[in-house]
């Protein structure tokens, strides 16, 4: 006995397993229940260089890092925590450091420099890309500490909020206010 399919059962079975594939390829499942954790240590001053003789009225470089702005993270999406803070190098370099991240992890999620407020519960979920901001790369892990530097043109006056922004569904996973800190 030969059992005959009709053609159009065979296009929807086609058209069902395309579907089910770019619905995985977007959605990204397996990120819900798999952590990336990362543990980068803070930033540290290099190397000792050559003492060179400077101006005696020339401000001296500090000679290690210092702390000139910081934030704590608030949830949008998904519960969040942790701090964020920005880090001068001796060099006059920046680097922004995630602290004792806790977030969900997700598809395309990437940390940005922003001129956004940042604004509590959902209306504050899809505001970072209306404005300025800058890309400062993947989000390296949702759970634990990490460092991304920060382009020198960077004004922390004009830029002054970061948010771990899901890049697939535009949406804040989480988000906090720079406040600069007193030398």
């Amino acid at each position: 006995m030969v059992v005959r399919t009709r053609p159009l059962v065979w296009i929807l079975i086609a058209a069902g397993a395309v579907l089910a594939v770019v619905a995985l390829a977007l959605f990204q499942p397996w990120k819900l229940v798999i952590d990336e954790r990362v543990a980068e240590a803070a930033p540290a001053a290099a190397a000792a260089a050559p003492v060179v003789p400077h101006a005696p009225d020339a401000p001296a470089a500090p000679a290690e890092p210092v702390v000139v702005a910081r934030g704590e993270l608030i949830s949008h999406e998904h519960d969040s925590s942790g701090s964020v803070v920005v880090v001068e190098l001796p060099d006059g370099s920046r680097v922004l450091r995630l602290e004792e991240l806790d977030t969900s992890n997700g598809p395309d999620l990437h940390v940005w420099i922003t001129d956004a407020p940042v604004l509590e519960g959902r209306d504050g979920w899809g505001v970072f890309d209306d404005g300025r901001f800058v890309d400062l790369g993947e989000l390296k892990g949702n759970i634990g500490s990490s460092n991304y530097p920060l382009p020198p043109e960077i004004d922390l006056a004009e830029l002054s909020s970061v948010t771990v922004w899901c890049a697939r569904f535009a949406v804040s996973f989480a988000a906090a206010d720079l406040e600069p800190v007193a030398a």
